[in-house]
């Protein structure tokens, strides 16, 4: 699978407890070509060390059968924005490809794989009043604060920004502003940077009452190995939902906060578990409803396929059909 090449993207997604785990092993453990493959995670959370029971993290032993990425890559203090996925999973996925295998993207982040796939969207226009406020800073403060300020919240644009050029120094922190986010998840020109690939995209579906039955099942079971000590660990070790891991479903629910801003973890689990349990589908809603809206680069919508019954064979077709193409009609970057 030569980078100089249009490069096949596998995407399998569906929404929490659809059965994404156990269709990727199915698929891709074994002989045969459909064994030259790597995953790359698109789940917002599962990027997080230490969260591995809430977060639904494949097994130790199904990650050395078939390589992850994009797990364990952050503290839970850290922040991880569609920006840094983005980049990451494009570099992950022309690797992999360099190597002779097919890059598998597979999550439940709905907005990750949107962005991947159609391209970051462009930075937001200008804001007249904010642009005013930061001339009127940077007449006050001075350059260097506006710098350190700009550090603290895009390193990566305030690394790429000398402190006398004040007219990018000052569009940065207006995009942090406006946006809550940095400038450097905007950088990227996504359709044109993610033209190399041509993609795949499977999706999972359940009918909505299984999948609630399998969401509490789910929650159950990460009780019964341990999740309320997976928590205590961290909090022990600083974290509390102010951290941007920490606010997932599954963790968040543990903690709660006194009028003065301090947290502790609640005793009763049951209701913990309960309160999980109800977030989790509310959430599964939500994925079923955005996934729905999700198209191909090239606007053909989304495979779906039943996740009661096996799914593998079908997608197998598909896969095959995704191949062919890179060997019979390869289009240069």
């Amino acid at each position: 699978m030569s980078s100089a090449f249009s490069i096949p993207v596998f995407l399998l997604f569906g929404p929490t407890a659809s059965g994404k785990t156990e269709v990727l092993e199915t698929l891709f453990t074994g002989a045969g070509v459909f064994s030259l493959a790597e995953i790359v995670s698109a789940d917002s959370m599962q990027v997080y060390r230490g969260m591995d029971i809430g977060t639904a993290k494949p097994s130790q032993e199904l990650r050395a059968r078939i390589p992850h990425h994009l797990i364990d890559v952050r503290a839970p203090d850290e922040s991880f924005s569609v920006g840094d996925f983005v980049h990451l999973a494009s570099e992950l996925c022309t690797d992999i490809a360099a190597r002779g295998k097919l890059p598998v993207l597979s999550g439940g982040t709905g907005f990750y794989l949107k962005n991947f796939v159609q391209g970051l969207p462009a930075a937001p226009p200008s804001d007249v009043l904010i642009r005013r406020e930061l001339r009127e800073e940077l007449s006050l403060r001075g350059a260097a604060a506006l710098a350190e300020e700009l550090a603290s919240c895009d390193p990566i644009s305030a690394a790429r920004i000398h402190i006398n050029d004040t007219y990018r120094l000052l569009r940065a922190l207006e995009v942090v502003r406006l946006t809550g986010k940095p400038l450097s998840s905007f950088a990227m020109n996504g359709q044109r940077a993610l033209s190399r690939y041509r993609f795949l995209l499977i999706g999972l579906e359940r009918p909505r009452e299984e999948l609630y039955q399998r969401i509490n099942e789910r929650c159950a079971a990460m009780f019964r190995v341990g999740l309320a000590d997976e928590v205590r660990r961290l909090f022990e070790a600083g974290y509390t939902p102010k951290a941007p891991g920490l606010r997932a479903i599954g963790y968040h629910e543990f903690f709660e906060e006194d009028a003065t801003g301090n947290f502790a973890l609640k005793t009763n689990l049951d209701e913990v578990e309960a309160l999980i349990a109800r977030d989790s589908r509310h959430y599964a809603k939500r994925q079923i409803t955005y996934f729905a809206s999700l198209t191909n680069n090239d606007g053909q919508p989304v495979h779906w396929v039943s996740a009661a019954a096996p799914p593998v064979e079908c997608i197998r077709v598909e896969l095959e059909k995704l191949l062919m193409k890179r060997r019979h009609d390869l289009v240069p970057l």
